[in-house]
C-alpha cells in the first residue's frame, strides 16, 4: 500500500507532466494502480533508435520520492533486455544515489533508451556502455527494431488503453503502406503493359510502311509510263520537222516522180474506138 505523501506527490507530478510534457515523451499512471507508469520514448533522430516508440514501465516503491523506482523497458530496442530492470544512477540499482527532489520528467530525460542524448545534462553522445540488462546489437538490427516498434507495441491491451493516440498513428502508418503498396503495383502493371501497346503501334508502322513502299513504286511506274509516251510524240513530231526543212526543188522532184508513177498504166491503154 502506497503512503498517502507518495500518491499526493505521483498525482501532482502526472499533473504537472499533463501540462508541460516531457519533448517526445509520454508518461501515464496506470489506472488500478498509481505506483505502476507506463511511459513511450520517441526515438531521436540521427540514431539507429530513430522512428522507433519504446514502450516502458516505471515501479514506485511505496515510500516514494524517499526510494527511487525501478526502469525496465517493453519493447525490444537492441540496447537493453526486455522486462528487465535497467542499471541507472537514478533507478533503484543504485539508491544511494537517489534524491528525493528528482522528479518523473528528469527521471524519463535520463533514459538512456532510445535517446542519442541525456537531454538535461546536454551530453550528445550514445551510450553504448555495458550496464546491468543491458544487450548488443548493430546499428541493422536497432533499425529494424525502431521500424518494428509500435507494431509489436500494439499487441499489448495495457499499450492500447492507455496510448490511444499511438495505435491511431500505427494505423495510419499502415494505411500509407498499403497505399504505397498498391501504387507501386499498378505502376509495375503499367510498366508491364507498356511493351505491348509499343509493339502494335510498331507493327501499325511497318504496315504503314510498306503501302507507302507500294504506293511510291506506283507513282513512279506511272510516271515512267507517262514518259515513255511524251518520248514517242516528241518523235513524231521530230520526223515532221525535217521533212519541212528539205530543199523546194528536191520536194518539186518527188512530186514529179510520184506523178509519173500514177501516169503509166494510162500511158498503157488501147485507145482503139
Amino acid at each position: 500500500m502506497a503512503d498517502k505523501a507518495c500518491v499526493q506527490r505521483l498525482q501532482k507530478e502526472f499533473k504537472a507532466l499533463s501540462r508541460e510534457p516531457v519533448p517526445h515523451v509520454v508518461a501515464k499512471p496506470s489506472p488500478s494502480d498509481i505506483l505502476e507508469w507506463h511511459f513511450v520514448l520517441e526515438g531521436s533522430e540521427g540514431t539507429p533508435f530513430q522512428g522507433g516508440f519504446y514502450y516502458g514501465k516505471l515501479k514506485f516503491p511505496p515510500d516514494y520520492p524517499f526510494k527511487p523506482p525501478g526502469i525496465s523497458m517493453i519493447t525490444p530496442n537492441g540496447r537493453f533486455a526486455t522486462h528487465k530492470k535497467i542499471c541507472m544512477s537514478m533507478s533503484d540499482f543504485h539508491p544511494e544515489s537517489w534524491n528525493p527532489m528528482w522528479s518523473v520528467s528528469r527521471l524519463l530525460l535520463q533514459t538512456p533508451v532510445p535517446r542519442a542524448q541525456t537531454a538535461y545534462m546536454g551530453v550528445k553522445k550514445m551510450d553504448n556502455a555495458p550496464t546491468t540488462g543491458s544487450i548488443n546489437s548493430t546499428v541493422e538490427e536497432k533499425q529494424l527494431l525502431a521500424k518494428q516498434s509500435l507494431a509489436c507495441n500494439v499487441k499489448s491491451a495495457t499499450f492500447r488503453k492507455l496510448f490511444p493516440e499511438l495505435v491511431d498513428k500505427h494505423n495510419e502508418l499502415l494505411r500509407l503502406a498499403k497505399e504505397e503498396v498498391e501504387r507501386a503495383a499498378a505502376e509495375a502493371a503499367a510498366k508491364a503493359a507498356a511493351p505491348g501497346t509499343s509493339k502494335s503501334g510498331s507493327e501499325g508502322g511497318s504496315q504503314n510502311s510498306v503501302r507507302s513502299r507500294s504506293k511510291g513504286r506506283k507513282t513512279e511506274e506511272s510516271t515512267a509510263g507517262g514518259g515513255g509516251q511524251q518520248r514517242n510524240g516528241g518523235y513524231g513530231k521530230t520526223q515532221q520537222e525535217k521533212l519541212r526543212k528539205l530543199p523546194a526543188w528536191f520536194m518539186a522532184l518527188l512530186m514529179t516522180f510520184f506523178a509519173g508513177i500514177v501516169a503509166l498504166p494510162l500511158l498503157s491503154l488501147d485507145l482503139r474506138f
